[in-house]
């Protein structure tokens, strides 16, 4: 079995908090890694300047290993790559795009590389190019998805890379999550849509109030005719998109030009009927507003108590 995240990270739970953007900032990541997890900054629609802030605020905040996540489509990721190159954060998670140009000037300032895969040929491929580990994300996430589920992931993409972490993501929110993943012989766990009810977190209280309503049928796919599938809950704007797209009449550019900006019109503004509240499936599990740190404890002692009672099966 490959190593376990914590051992790449220097961290003390095999939990990754997902980079959401316009979300993820200092204060969540400091708080993860603070409670044992490896916290990230998402650098999804923000400046340079942005980012620099926000690595600085992260080191003042916490002494333990954080990370920033960077979306290769964004038209400044260069820009944003050699700010992290400077700042030294502990490693970089890179997705939505071709992460391997970026290995070799990444490790070269000392920050672990770990690329978001959607499939068996990119596991190969970055692992072939000496990233550090992987996350392996299923469409069940929430924000930009692939194609293949979670458990088609670990059951194809965990076979085929023996040296380094592939920690999964995708529909986690709690320890009988982690559990099964670290049972299939998964690195780590990524979670997102767990954190977005902390207390630490930034997002916007109408919409932590509307997850924590959310059940469990309530998320809807938008962008599957634009080439950029992403999941959030259902609302006015999501039906209406989900609509238009399917009728078949609204072009690409006007579709594009109705979903820009909409997160962060959910997310920052708290505008939860025509925002995009971008989340995962796994929504019944976030029941109130609490600390990070005892989202991960409770985490870690049902995954805990999980592998315990799985010692007990019989087959």
């Amino acid at each position: 079995m490959a190593k376990s995240i914590t051992e790449v990270l220097g961290i003390k739970y095999p939990i990754i908090q997902g980079g959401m953007a316009w979300i993820s900032d200092a204060k969540l990541a400091a708080a993860v890694s603070n409670a044992g997890g490896a916290g990230i900054i998402s650098c999804g629609g923000r400046t340079t300047e942005y980012v620099r802030e926000e690595i600085r605020k992260a080191k003042q905040l916490t002494d333990k290993p954080f990370g920033v996540n960077v979306m290769l489509m964004a038209p400044n990721k260069d820009e944003i790559v050699d700010v992290i190159c400077e700042e030294k954060p502990a490693f970089v998670t890179l997705g939505a795009g071709n992460p391997v140009p970026y290995f070799a000037k990444l490790k070269e300032a000392g920050i672990k590389v770990i690329p978001v895969i959607p499939n068996v040929k990119l596991a190969k491929r970055v692992a072939a190019a000496d990233a550090d580990a992987m996350v392996a994300e299923g469409m069940e996430a929430g924000g930009h998805i692939g194609v293949l589920t979670t458990m088609a992931l670990m059951t194809q993409v965990i076979p085929e890379i023996k040296d380094i972490p592939v920690v999964m993501a995708g529909g986690f929110g709690d320890g009988r999550g982690l559990a099964a993943a670290m049972l299939m012989g998964a690195g780590g766990v990524q979670m997102g849509t767990r954190f977005l009810v902390a207390e630490e977190c930034s997002v916007h209280e109408n919409m932590k109030q509307k997850l924590i309503e959310a059940v469990d049928t309530d998320t809807i796919v938008t962008g599957l005719t634009l080439g950029g599938a992403v999941r959030g809950i259902k609302n006015k704007f999501s039906t209406e998109f989900v609509q238009k797209e399917n009728e078949g009449k609204t072009s690409k550019e006007e579709l594009i030009r109705m979903a820009t900006g909409t997160n962060k019109l959910a997310a920052v503004e708290g505008d939860v009927v025509n925002g995009m509240m971008q989340a995962g499936q796994s929504l019944t599990v976030l029941q109130k507003v609490e600390p990070v740190a005892t989202i991960i404890e409770d985490i870690m002692k049902q995954a805990r108590e999980t592998l315990s009672a799985a010692a007990t099966i019989k087959l």
